[in-house]
């Protein structure tokens, strides 16, 4: 091994590519989509304009969200066969788990998988756009032994999700605030999920594996499963009067408290207040303040004691527990949303494509032989020669 290579754990600190989709402004602590501060979208835009922003570099006129729409609402419903797969996995499979398995299942009903033409990867991208929601929302249902509700099109992208989900007309309040959490979580640069996504695309592979792939990277609860950490954290505390001594015993077992801390802000999630502000909304309409008192309780201790600021996971965990979505369904929401970045990113890797395929700095045992080995002479002289040609 080279002692003096220097190793970038976690990638933390490279640079691997540039990117138009989305960035952080430093300045003003903005995550901006195409340009446009994430909270100024949250505040005027529907989640199915920034999608489109996302997808095609500018916000749509009316004209273009109408069309855009209305080719979504076409696509909604689940094909039949979908649903016999969905309903043959075992009742107790996480909910990620199924919806990467539907992702992989579209994925083998596509005749044309390996279309890497920009319009066929957003008609793919659409599809699965129109569909996580009827997936994830079929999942909630089948796990509640209810059944499913079809989809609507006559209401819009969140109205239908929450539709789909508890069989009822969604009150505005709710569907505001889940809209809201969909355009925060919609993108956020070379995240692990969105590189796992780029990785893929850039062996030439089809959008559907780069999908999965990324579903893959957001299960993990350092990632995506990060939201439903912090209920399990909430449901352990109990009241905001025990968060102290709560803490106090998790900081002693060295615990990661989920919700706190991001790689890429030092003074705070940009998200948080816009996320924090929809909480507050639906706290405030479910009449929940013990909810809010827990939070700011955990809140207050973690930031005074270790200095490090809450996640956009921290207001949107206990957010879509009141709208009333069970905690396991929280990750794959964010796949729902987070489906418009992705797709933002394969896009764009595939056009300009470089196979990624980075360097590793070996460690281990030198070279050694196996004993009674005995070489072939004429493999040897070729290797050798290739070697000296190598220089």
């Amino acid at each position: 091994m080279n002692d003096t290579v220097e190793i970038k754990k976690g990638l933390a600190g490279v640079t691997v590519d540039r990117t138009a989709v989305s960035s952080v402004n430093a300045a003003t602590n903005s995550l901006l989509y195409r340009g446009y501060p994430v909270q100024e979208l949250a505040a005027t835009s529907s989640f199915e304009e920034v999608v489109h922003l996302l997808w095609h570099g500018e916000l749509p006129d009316a004209e273009e969200l109408a069309r855009f729409t209305a080719a979504e609402r076409r696509r909604r419903a689940l094909d039949p066969d979908l649903v016999r797969v969905i309903d043959g996995l075992s009742s107790g499979a996480h909910p990620m788990d199924v919806v990467r398995t539907a992702v992989s299942i579209l994925g083998t009903d596509d005749p044309d998988a390996w279309d890497h033409a920009p319009d066929a990867v957003l008609d793919k991208a659409l599809t699965l756009y129109a569909q996580l929601p009827t997936v994830v929302a079929h999942v909630q249902r089948r796990r509640r032994g209810l059944e499913p509700v079809a989809p609507r099109d006559d209401l819009g992208y969140a109205a239908n999700f929450l539709w789909m989900s508890f069989g009822e007309e969604p009150d505005e309040v709710a569907c505001r605030a889940f809209d809201v959490s969909m355009t925060l979580y919609a993108e956020h640069s070379f995240n692990a999920s969105t590189f796992a996504a780029r990785v893929v695309a850039s062996t030439l592979s089809d959008y559907y594996s780069a999908i999965v792939a990324a579903i893959g990277a957001l299960k993990g609860p350092l990632h995506g499963g990060a939201n439903e950490a912090v209920m399990h954290t909430f449901a352990e505390i109990g009241s905001a009067d025990r968060a102290s001594a709560w803490l106090d015993e998790a900081l002693a077992e060295k615990r990661k408290v989920m919700g706190f801390g991001h790689r890429v802000y030092k003074r705070g999630d940009s998200r948080v207040p816009t996320m924090k502000t929809a909480l507050d909304t639906l706290v405030e309409h479910y009449d929940r303040p013990d909810l809010a008192d827990l939070y700011d309780a955990l809140e207050a201790e973690f930031v005074g004691r270790k200095g490090i600021y809450p996640n956009l996971d921290y207001p949107s965990g206990p957010a879509y527990h009141l709208i009333g979505f069970d905690t396991e369904l929280f990750t794959p929401i964010f796949v729902a949303s987070r489906i418009a970045g992705w797709t933002a990113h394969v896009q764009e890797q595939l056009a300009s494509n470089a196979l990624i395929r980075p360097l590793s700095a070996y460690d281990g045992v030198p070279e050694r032989h196996v004993a009674g080995y005995v070489p072939d002479d004429a493999a040897l002289a070729a290797a050798t020669r290739e070697v000296e040609r190598a220089g």
